[in-house]
């Protein structure tokens, strides 16, 4: 590019200056979001008919089997169906019939039989079959698969036996087919939820010849297969996801013909470039930003049932200490976490959200500095200089640092503590929890299905995503009887019970808030799903154009 006369480009690079900073004022106060008519083209898409959706982070995973994060659940609940799915229409979340068109429990709700659809394909058009689920289930329950979720499937008769290699033959766990081709499983105990459990992406059919061929690559375009609405088309790593519409897709067919998921890790550039119409949807930003943003008309505000909360490595001195645990909790004011987040979440002192059997906003330990000192006190840690530095580690967002280092900030006002922020890129992070890096960090918990086991059952001693390394006989003991127990206030009175033991007596985590989330829809978009489980559904979304 020439370089122009200097006086000249100076007068121009004024003006544009000028320009530039009355359309950033503009902007800035009152908001006005573009939503152009004109058709553009982005990876070679038609932009009037492809919904373009903020990924906060590289995808960790596509495998449904493994997968944890809502990233990568988003994704794969697009590209995947299960034998049952979630349904947000009525006043409650129901249970409906997907790969199964229909089930049945006996009377001890201790056999299930599934009856399947006989006219589904996958995208490569090889039929899908009951034996399919049980490949699934058998590779979530190998040890050598390391599927966190494994859990899941802990009631089905010797499931767990089969994870722990107790049992080597899988024929003798309880899934089959019968001669109808139902897929029949046995459980250990009742479980009248258990078909709202396979909605879930880690208990959904695999495809064994494919895995098997590409092994860790079978994720990747071109490799892949599903059944859902939509295929994946391209996957540029660190960059973007595109999904486009399955046209052999047999339930309700997507109105829109393309997703693209752009992968941003700054929210800011995120926020921004749906501020300019380079974005449809943006899921998260900048807390600062919310008294802008909540008045206009693309602002939305919504319940979920999630957690928030830090997680205590109980065999990392000094937080194998109880007392130092409880000290901890009680010297973190949510309140003023909320407020730093334009209070827009629900302060949290128990891991059941409200809106499920089992919440009860009275149980766990609250604010009291004082009773915290005096604790803190008790564990022998009267000269706080030979509290060991404690370190709190966090995966990167603006969001994540703003709460870290209030949180940094409280425990050294209400404790005289010190402690040190890490901050890592998600998949590291996830690493990072694996290998018990950090004596404190952060997590969140977004219900699988909406019961309040999906809460409960995380914290079991050695759950796949419990990374406290904490276990209790008793807490394990009243999870089962939760699990099994068909009576609403006796289930209740026992989840009480075990909220009691995690959050008030033992405390190996310490829950901030509950979430409601915030969102951003350009005007174009019409229909975008809602709901407490903030599951990414685009059944009835569409495009205006």
């Amino acid at each position: 590019m020439k370089i122009q006369n200097a006086t000249k480009q100076k007068k121009q690079a004024q003006k544009i200056l000028k320009k530039t900073t009355l359309l950033l004022f503009l902007s800035a106060t009152v908001f006005i979001f573009s939503c152009t008519k004109k058709s553009k083209v982005d990876y070679d898409l038609d932009i009037s008919e492809t919904l373009r959706w903020h990924v906060a982070t590289e995808p960790p995973s596509l495998d449904w089997t493994i997968a944890t994060d809502t990233t990568s659940s988003h994704i794969t609940g697009l590209l995947m169906e299960g034998l049952t799915r979630h349904g947000f229409k009525a006043a409650e979340v129901t249970t409906e019939p997907n790969l199964a068109m229909s089930w049945e429990s006996s009377k001890d709700m201790k056999t299930w039989t599934f009856s399947l659809r006989q006219d589904v394909k996958w995208t490569d058009g090889v039929a899908f079959t009951a034996q399919q689920i049980i490949d699934g289930w058998e590779r979530l329950l190998n040890p050598k698969t390391g599927a966190e979720y494994a859990n899941f499937l802990f009631n089905v008769k010797n499931a767990r036996a089969y994870l722990e290699g107790n049992i080597k033959d899988f024929k003798q766990v309880g899934v089959s087919i019968n001669d109808k081709g139902q897929l029949i499983v046995a459980l250990e105990a009742a479980q009248s939820y258990f078909p709202s459990i396979l909605a879930h992406h880690s208990t959904f059919p695999i495809r064994k010849d494919l895995i098997e061929k590409y092994a860790g690559k079978w994720t990747e375009p071109g490799n892949h297969v599903g059944l859902g609405a939509y295929k994946l088309k391209i996957w540029d790593h660190d960059k973007a996801v595109v999904l486009e519409r399955n046209e052999n897709y047999f339930g309700k067919k997507p109105k829109i013909k393309y997703v693209l998921g752009r992968i941003i890790t700054e929210l800011s550039t995120a926020l921004n470039m749906f501020k300019i119409g380079d974005l449809d949807v943006v899921d998260d930003f900048p807390s600062p930003e919310v008294r802008m943003l909540r008045d206009t008309k693309e602002y939305r505000l919504f319940s979920i049932l999630a957690v928030y909360y830090l997680g205590l490595n109980v065999k990392r001195p000094p937080l194998d200490n109880v007392k130092v645990r409880r000290a901890l909790s009680m010297a973190i004011d949510r309140e003023e976490i909320n407020n730093i987040l334009e209070k827009e979440k629900i302060p949290a002192y128990n891991i059941v959200p409200p809106g499920l059997l089992g919440h009860d906003a009275n149980i766990g330990l609250k604010f009291e500095p004082e009773t915290a000192k005096k604790i803190l006190d008790d564990a022998g840690y009267q000269d706080r200089s030979k509290f060991p530095r404690l370190q709190f580690g966090f995966n990167s967002s603006e969001n994540h640092q703003r709460i870290a280092e209030n949180i940094q900030a409280q425990l050294k006002r209400n404790l005289g503590l010190g402690v040190e922020l890490v901050n890592e890129e998600w998949k590291t992070y996830l690493k990072s929890l694996q290998a018990n890096t950090y004596q404190m960090f952060r997590m969140a918990w977004v219900g699988d299905y909406p019961d309040a086991d999906t809460f409960i059952g995380l914290m079991v001693t050695d759950g796949g995503n419990n990374r406290t390394q904490w276990g209790n006989k008793r807490y394990d003991e009243l999870v089962k009887l939760g699990v099994s127990e068909s009576d609403k206030e006796k289930r209740k009175q026992i989840y009480f019970e075990a909220q009691r033991i995690l959050n008030e007596q033992e405390v190996p985590i310490i829950p901030i808030y509950y979430y409601r989330a915030h969102r951003l829809v350009n005007a174009r978009i019409k229909n975008y799903p809602q709901n407490v489980m903030d599951k990414f559904d685009l059944d009835d979304t569409e495009i205006i154009k």
